[in-house]
């Protein structure tokens, strides 16, 4: 075997369509564009989504839904992560900015303390809102529950 013998698999290769090389090719003259038109043209380029003139999805579906603009969001704690967090910084007075720096939410962040885990240590927790659940567990375990304004 020598590099001058080398050649492809068989049906690994295809030639390409020669288009716009006179009316013998089969494929001169307009060389598969059509007649007229921008995509005829060259240099033509389409919008994203543009379905050649046909109404795009995204104006042939209602719109729908409703968006409430005085929606508060909270981001989320549990119970769990109070228990983990107060352990691991050695405090029993946590509030929101303890939250923020170890990770749980963002500078801007409203957070909310959910009920999901366990807590045994009596913590004090300042935070901008509590379900029902977390409170009792909090209180349960000797700890306060303070809603921040």
């Amino acid at each position: 075997m020598k590099l001058n013998n080398l050649t492809p698999a068989v049906g690994s290769t295809h030639t390409s369509k020669r288009l716009g090389r006179g009316q013998g090719s089969g494929k001169g003259g307009t060389s598969t564009r059509g007649t007229k038109g921008a995509q005829a043209r060259a240099g033509y380029e389409h919008k994203i989504g543009f379905e050649g003139g046909q109404m795009p999805l995204q104006r042939r579906l209602p719109k729908f839904g409703f968006k409430n603009p005085t929606r508060v969001e909270y981001t989320a704690v549990n119970v769990a992560d109070i228990e983990a967090l107060a352990t691991a910084l050695n405090v029993n007075v946590l509030g929101v900015n303890e939250f923020k720096v170890a990770g749980f939410a963002a500078k801007t962040d409203l957070i909310k303390v959910l009920g999901n885990g366990e807590i045994k240590t009596a913590v004090t927790v300042n935070a901008d809102a509590f379900s029902k659940s977390a409170i009792a567990k909090i209180e349960a375990a000797g700890g306060k529950a303070v809603v921040t304004e």
